[in-house]
């Protein structure tokens, strides 16, 4: 068998992906807010959530690096969406890895 070749920047960049997600106390209940309501607005979500403005789009920031939101123009507002495609593509590849080797 030949040896697998990692690609170590792309680890990283797997590795960063994976945090975004994996912040229980702020992002993943972001994540269920902007599900719950499709569309929303960053001043509606930070209100829902009870976190300050800075701390709202700090997460946010990260979400949006991660291609995990979407993000809508409406004027002054910005409204966020799920970026169902990218979440299907980071649940195939944890999948994967969660799979059991083959010997």
């Amino acid at each position: 068998m030949e040896p697998i070749k990692l690609d170590y920047a792309e680890i990283k960049i797997a590795a960063k992906i994976l945090r975004a997600i994996n912040h229980k106390d702020v992002r993943q209940k972001m994540l269920k807010v902007i599900e719950e309501n499709k569309s929303i607005g960053v001043t509606d979500l930070y209100v829902k959530l009870r976190l300050e403005q800075s701390v709202a789009s700090q997460h946010l920031a990260i979400l949006r690096l991660a291609h995990i939101v979407k993000t809508k123009r409406d004027g002054k507002n910005i409204h966020y969406s799920l970026n169902h495609d990218r979440i299907e593509t980071i649940a195939k590849l944890v999948e994967t890895m969660n799979e059991p080797e083959e010997n």
